[in-house]
């Protein structure tokens, strides 16, 4: 159990990322074609994009678990094999934080994590800790922990947005540099659920479960590509605000696993944290 709980993790952090920028003012960009026809156009532009970088700001409260912020990068690739390299500098809920933050590698059916806090509670002697997902049961197993990578990628989060009915353009922005036209509009989630292939909608669902409509803003670049995201949802007590912000569209990226004599397995048997001493 302490090792599918650890690997859920250290791979399905591989979902979203992101910190931002913007500013000048720029030129309308695909003024010819309608808010609904941009953001189809970029849900298929996103379809040929194989590697990008992403950083990654989110606030969230949880009625029962209090608030939280995750902000850290990630570095995706789906060519030649799936690799995800992610970096959390902050990770704070409920009033509790992760000292040190998280790094992640995923590469194929391998996972790595480097979590100082986490390796001291297991007594690993190396920094970094190696998980083979095919170790961890049946092949459908570990095809649910590289799902949870997918469906947070680039492609993904842009077609749900496809799924707003009030989509419109909001003004146009520079985004690290680069012109955009900035869209606007909300999408029900169930509806957003939709735009997925099938075996992705559960899991989806799973993360969105506490969000009923969501409200986006989305910065598309004059080649149909998204630069920015930004997503705000609440419903019953639970809130959700993060930003995204992508580059490095379909440019070589190098993810590799740490370095053998960095790496160690996780351990079996966990050391027992010593009681209090009983007083007299």
């Amino acid at each position: 159990m302490l090792k599918k709980t650890i690997a859920a993790a250290a791979v399905s952090a591989g979902a979203l990322f992101t910190v931002a920028a913007c500013g000048t003012v720029a030129q309308p960009i695909q003024a010819n074609l309608a808010a609904s026809e941009v953001l189809q156009q970029a849900a298929q532009k996103t379809q040929q994009v194989t590697s990008y970088s992403v950083d990654l700001v989110a606030d969230v409260t949880h009625p029962q678990q209090g608030a939280g912020k995750v902000q850290g990068r990630m570095t995706y690739q789906s060519q030649p094999e799936l690799a995800v390299d992610l970096t959390l500098d902050t990770v704070d809920f409920g009033g509790q934080s992760l000292p040190g933050g998280a790094r992640a590698i995923l590469r194929g059916d391998t996972a790595y994590f480097k979590v100082d806090a986490l390796n001291q509670m297991l007594g690993s002697a190396k920094p970094w800790v190696q998980v083979k997902l095919t170790d961890m049961g049946p092949a459908a197993e570990v095809q649910k922990y590289l799902d949870q990578v997918r469906q947070f990628d680039l492609a993904t989060v842009t077609a749900m947005v496809t799924a707003s009915k009030d989509v419109k353009q909001a003004g146009t922005e520079s985004v690290n540099g680069v012109d955009t036209t900035r869209y606007s509009g909300t999408f029900p989630v169930e509806l957003a659920l939709q735009q997925l292939p099938a075996e992705q909608q559960e899991r989806a669902r799973q993360n969105l479960a506490e969000l009923k409509d969501v409200k986006f803003d989305i910065w598309v670049g004059s080649d149909g590509l998204p630069r920015k995201l930004a997503l705000n949802g609440a419903h019953e007590g639970a809130t959700l605000n993060a930003n995204l912000f992508f580059k490095g569209f379909n440019e070589k990226v190098s993810i590799e696993a740490p370095p053998a004599d960095q790496t160690g397995p996780l351990p079996t048997n966990p050391p027992v944290q010593p009681s209090a001493s009983p007083t007299s």
